[in-house]
C-alpha cells in the first residue's frame, strides 16, 4: 500500500509540475519571433533534399549558384553537387570529416564508404550525389582550393 501511495504521490507532483512549467512559458514569447527559419525546422526520420550547389556555368566558369548552406544536426540529406562550367574541379570541404556518410552517388552507381572522402573531383560536367546524416553542429567551409580567390567558396552551417 506505501508503494502505491508513493506512486500516486509522485504522479500528481509530475502532472502539477508540468502543468507549472507550462503555464509559465505560455507568457514568454518574446523570444519566438527572434528564432531563425532553420532552428524553428524539425528532424524527420526523411531525408531532406538540399539546395543543389552547381559549380560553374557555360557563361562564367568561376560562378557557384549559391554560396552559403544552412543544415540541422542530426537530420539526414542527400545534396547534388555538379560542375556545368567546363573546368576541372575540385570540391573540398572539412563537412564530410562531421557527418555520417551513408553513399555517394554518380550515374545512378553508388559508393559506400567506411570514413568520408577527402574531395570529389569532377574531371567533367556532371553531378554526383551525396547522402549523409549531420552529426556535429558548426560552420563549416567548402571550396574549389584552386579557384577559392575567384569566388568559389562559401560555408555549411549546421544547427
Amino acid at each position: 500500500m506505501q508503494s502505491y501511495r508513493n506512486f500516486a504521490l509522485a504522479a500528481f507532483l509530475a502532472v502539477l509540475l508540468s502543468a507549472t512549467a507550462g503555464s509559465a512559458q505560455e507568457g514568454d514569447d518574446d523570444d519566438d519571433a527572434a528564432q531563425p527559419a532553420a532552428a524553428a525546422e524539425q528532424v524527420t526520420r526523411a531525408s531532406k533534399d538540399v539546395p543543389e550547389l552547381i559549380l560553374g556555368s557555360k557563361d562564367d566558369q568561376f560562378t557557384v549558384n549559391q554560396k552559403d548552406f544552412t543544415l540541422i544536426a542530426g537530420q539526414g540529406y542527400r545534396w547534388k553537387i555538379s560542375a556545368a562550367g567546363g573546368l576541372e574541379y575540385k570540391f573540398r570541404t572539412d563537412l564530410f570529416r562531421n557527418v555520417w556518410m551513408n553513399q555517394i552517388v554518380i550515374n545512378d552507381l553508388e559508393v559506400h564508404m567506411n570514413g568520408a572522402p577527402a574531395w570529389l573531383e569532377y574531371d567533367a560536367d556532371g553531378t554526383i550525389q551525396i547522402q549523409f546524416t549531420t552529426v556535429r553542429p558548426g560552420v563549416y567551409t567548402w571550396s574549389v582550393p584552386d579557384l577559392a580567390g575567384r569566388g568559389m567558396q562559401g560555408t555549411i552551417t549546421i544547427r
